[in-house]
């Protein structure tokens, strides 16, 4: 035990792990239900987890099956776990940038140029300062939205509109309304800035560093700040084209909806798979093309050390600047003038094979388990492990051991790409010999 608060690898599990039995112990207090009964415990361990995780998958209706207690107590996790999130990861950050004989940076490419001149203490001020005016902002927005145009009273539009900004922001994806978002479809001013909330917080901290230190100036911004807003415009688009080409004739969908708010959706649900878990389509009723483009969406998730999920897009962008450096031929992999290390495209790959791999395993348990069908619990198994918390509605369904490897795989989709990344980073050492090279064939 010792050692492992010493070793910040081994410390954020295990912090993460006992805010999640903390949390499993509250929701099991028959104060936290609606109905007065204590929830079953796998119950509150999958809401709990997920609250921590900041993911959004749910086994119950939150904002009916939890009384205001429980829902308050959920919304402490997810923002006590997105917080926790951003500051162990900008910390570790700069931990893997700052000495202790490191070689390399961390995998999920928090550059040391980014994070070198920072305390811990300007850190986590920054991070909080950041947390807290988005919240406070949207809150705002959202209170007077939910009072003016949906006939809400005062305070239970503030509480809606403070526990869905603290959701957003922390791209949670919890809602206490039954259908998540779908009530607000044909609302901008519920839609947009909720989407906004989670693009910025999907950013990460060292690009919010990047722009206090130096604005709008492009020319100074870290390589990894450049690729995160490059991949995140690429992938945004990517996903609203698809999503309105996809499903612009679907009668379940977008197919009844007039232009505008056919816009409106495409854009809110090319955000949403970046980790949020909001929705203000019926994930079910999507078609395989675009479940499929979601696949990819959800898997490669936002920007690093931020309350994002997935592989993250500094890895996405190293794997396709490694290929493309393979198929023109090209001696080094890299991108906006620079180029990437041996050691940071293996970084970049083992995290990549080793997500596929949990998410593959996870797919094949579940379908055997289950017999659902493989659309819908690849969707889950992604979900879950990139931290999303869309779901096309089987997670009520799901016998108790494919809950707990959601758990699992939620669980280590978000606590073990930070330590993972800062593994690769923080340890191995050089042989003192290498063996002679000899080149098997290859394809």
């Amino acid at each position: 035990m010792k050692r492992a608060l010493r070793d910040p690898v081994r410390l954020i599990p295990l912090l993460f792990a006992g805010l999640i039995c903390i949390g499993t112990i509250v929701l099991m207090l028959p104060w936290s239900t609606a109905g007065g009964e204590p929830a079953p415990f796998l119950t509150a361990l999958f809401t709990a987890t997920s609250a921590v995780a900041v993911t959004g998958l749910v086994t119950v209706d939150t904002g009916v099956y939890w009384s205001t207690f429980g829902q308050v107590a959920i919304m402490a996790m997810f923002q006590i776990g997105g917080f926790g999130i951003m500051a162990a990861a900008s910390l570790l950050g700069m931990i893997a940038g700052r000495g202790f004989g490191l070689r390399d940076r961390m995998a999920t490419q928090v550059e040391r140029e980014g994070l070198k001149l920072a305390s811990t203490g300007s850190v986590l001020k920054l991070i909080l300062v950041i947390t807290l005016t988005v919240e406070l902002l949207l809150t705002a927005v959202l209170a007077v939205r939910f009072a003016t145009a949906w006939d809400m009273q005062p305070f239970q539009a503030l509480w809606q509109g403070l526990f869905h900004a603290v959701s957003a922001f922390n791209n949670a994806g919890f809602s206490t309304f039954s259908d998540s978002v779908m009530g607000f479809q044909n609302d901008a001013l519920v839609l947009v800035p909720i989407a906004l909330a989670v693009v910025v917080s999907a950013l990460g901290f060292p690009v919010m560093e990047d722009w206090r230190e130096h604005g709008g100036d492009w020319r100074h911004w870290t390589l990894h700040s450049k690729m995160t807003l490059a991949g995140t415009l690429i992938l945004l688009v990517s996903g609203f084209v698809a999503t309105l080409a996809m499903e612009w004739s679907n009668p379940a969908t977008l197919g009844p909806m007039p232009v505008g708010t056919k816009l409106l959706n495409a854009a809110f649900h090319s955000v949403m798979p970046r980790t949020a878990g909001f929705n203000s389509l019926d994930m079910g009723a999507y078609r395989e093309e675009t479940l499929v483009v979601n696949y990819v969406l959800m898997f490669v998730g936002g920007g690093s050390a931020g309350t994002a999920g997935g592989i993250k897009i500094t890895t996405f962008m190293v794997l396709i600047a490694i290929v493309l450096a393979e198929v023109l031929r090209r001696r080094d992999a890299g991108m906006f003038g620079r180029r990437f290390g041996h050691a940071l495209e293996r970084q970049a790959l083992t995290v990549a094979s080793i997500a596929l791999l949990l998410v593959l395993s996870a797919t094949m348990f579940i379908t055997a388990v289950t017999r659902l069908p493989l659309h819908d619990v690849l969707f889950e198994t992604v979900s879950a492990f990139a931290t999303v918390g869309l779901s096309t509605g089987i997670t009520a369904q799901l016998p108790p051991s494919a809950l707990v490897v959601l758990i699992i795989l939620m669980f280590v989709g978000r606590v073990g790409t930070i330590t993972a990344a800062t593994a690769l980073a923080l340890g191995g050492s050089d042989r003192p010999y290498r063996y002679p090279e000899e080149n098997p064939i290859v394809g």
